[in-house]
């Protein structure tokens, strides 16, 4: 039998009269890859924030390594990695200086800053600040810094913007 890594039963979150995400149901079992596809505006980016605890469904339950998202919120949050659409990098600070931040504050047993620039081929950039990068090298960064916890779990939101 596969482990579950994500069993959502009815998700479903509203902005005042708009459904963003309608009773969703899904499972997705330890090491499966799957795309959530849609229009603007079809609820991909509201799932993801309801699946990362930063933001509460109205109706249903989900759960991520069996943890249940809302109460167990904490237990969650150190096996997630998210990357938002939203390019989220801290721009006064170094390359190298945005990994070890997420690798000593966020994450325990993550992956050392150096390895991880190496990892993703930012060796020219590690001493420069994020606010000089391009877009496409912050987005870089972005998903390294999602992934230099070793999450079980990897959400990338709009990954190639």
């Amino acid at each position: 039998m596969n482990e579950k890594a994500i069993v959502i039963n009815n998700l479903t979150k509203k902005y005042g009269n708009k459904i963003a995400v309608d009773n969703l149901s899904l499972e997705v079992n330890k090491g499966e890859l799957i795309s959530l596809l849609g229009v603007n505006g079809a609820g991909k980016t509201t799932t993801i924030k309801m699946l990362t605890a930063l933001t509460k469904a109205d109706a249903g339950k989900a759960e991520i390594y069996g943890f249940d998202v809302e109460k167990e919120s904490d237990k969650i949050k150190p096996i997630v990695g998210i990357s938002t659409q939203d390019t989220a990098v801290a721009e006064n600070l170094t390359v190298r200086e945005n990994l070890k931040f997420m690798s000593d504050i966020f994450y325990e047993n993550s992956m050392d800053a150096d390895e991880a620039i190496e990892k993703f081929g930012l060796e020219e950039y590690r001493n420069i600040k994020a606010k000089q990068l391009s877009g496409g090298w912050k987005r870089k960064l972005s998903i390294a810094m999602a992934i230099v916890g070793k999450p079980k779990v990897l959400f990338l939101d709009e990954p190639t913007l």
